[in-house]
């Protein structure tokens, strides 16, 4: 049983739930100290989740069904690269392609009946920000293979979450949630861009069209990641002016240093992609580190690490900020 359930989040890439999570708490601490309802907000998180997770699934499920079409597709040649995560599981048989199917719709069903269960609380706001998710779930295992994975995740966890957890939280719509939603935003889809940058080669292969190889290489598509560093950066200046939050939110350029790290160290994945991050003192948590490096995957999970920490460093200060601003 214990061995099931383990397959089970793996399946289902339960690690990229911190994505959800930060995002929802930054919003939810925001709500909750305008006195938001946080039993509402703390069920919004479960909904929110279980759809992450459905989305994942069917992300997962439609690829393998794209992968296994292509000519000349070698089952044993994608298992020896240790960078595809993505489909391992399907391809080495760990599971069946109708029991993924049916895991992800178990996932949207209880995604579906927690929405369910705020509509009827919170009322009709939650069925418009409910479809706005649902469409994107829905979508991007499609619409990611045409440049527009960066917009969906943007639009999912930017006005979608923020807005649909603070109507819930306060019964009502205020545009400084949306306004709030951006640096977070931002930071997000850094995250899934450092690692769409590192899936270039295979991504052209596979015929899968992406916004980091619309470049004409992998380190010229790094221009969009400093893009999306200022974008994050400036929003937290914004949210000074429009005067949704106080000079707190500057300790959130503690993370700056970080960001650094990871572009550099993208740039050098860029040029050798068999090259390993020297290990620092602020390269924390990096579970696994060491099966990693004996596997040949540390070139690649170390750099998804970077980025998943410097969102998480990110979003942990925010919500600080948040409180030091608004909180005391």
């Amino acid at each position: 049983m214990l061995n099931k359930t383990v397959r089970i989040m793996e399946c289902s890439r339960v690690f990229a739930l911190p994505m959800t999570v930060l995002s929802w708490l930054v919003v939810f601490v925001f709500s909750f100290l305008d006195s938001g309802n946080s039993f509402l907000g703390l069920i919004s998180l479960i909904g929110l989740c279980f759809a992450h997770l459905g989305a994942n699934v069917l992300d997962d499920y439609f690829d393998y069904k794209s992968l296994i079409k292509q000519v000349g597709f070698d089952k044993s040649e994608y298992l020896k690269n240790s960078q595809k995560t993505k489909c391992r599981y399907l391809v080495a048989g760990v599971i069946k392609p109708k029991d993924l199917l049916l895991l992800g719709g178990v996932y949207l069903l209880l995604a579906l009946a927690i929405g369910v269960f705020l509509y009827l609380k919170c009322g009709i706001g939650v069925i418009y920000f409910a479809f706005i998710g649902g469409i994107i779930a829905l979508l991007y295992p499609f619409l990611s293979r045409i440049r527009l994975s960066e917009v969906l995740v943007a639009t999912a966890y930017g006005p979608a979450l923020f807005g649909g957890v603070y109507y819930v939280m306060t019964g009502t719509y205020e545009p400084e949630a949306f306004w709030l939603s951006l640096p977070s935003m931002f930071m997000t889809v850094v995250l899934l861009y450092a690692h769409t940058v590192m899936d270039y080669n295979y991504d052209k292969y596979e015929g899968k069209k992406t916004l980091a190889n619309t470049f004409s290489s992998m380190e010229k598509s790094l221009v969009v990641l400093k893009i999306l560093y200022i974008a994050a950066y400036f929003s937290l200046i914004l949210l000074c002016i429009l005067d949704i939050l106080d000079w707190q939110v500057f300790i959130v350029f503690l993370t700056v240093p970080l960001a650094i790290d990871l572009y550099k160290s993208l740039k050098e994945f860029s040029t050798n992609p068999e090259s390993v991050p020297a290990k620092k003192w602020y390269h924390f948590p990096m579970e696994y580190r060491e099966r990693f490096e004996k596997s040949g995957e540390a070139c690649f999970m170390i750099r998804i690490y970077q980025a998943r920490n410097l969102m998480i460093y990110f979003s942990l200060l925010f919500v600080i900020s948040i409180l030091l601003s608004l909180g005391l």
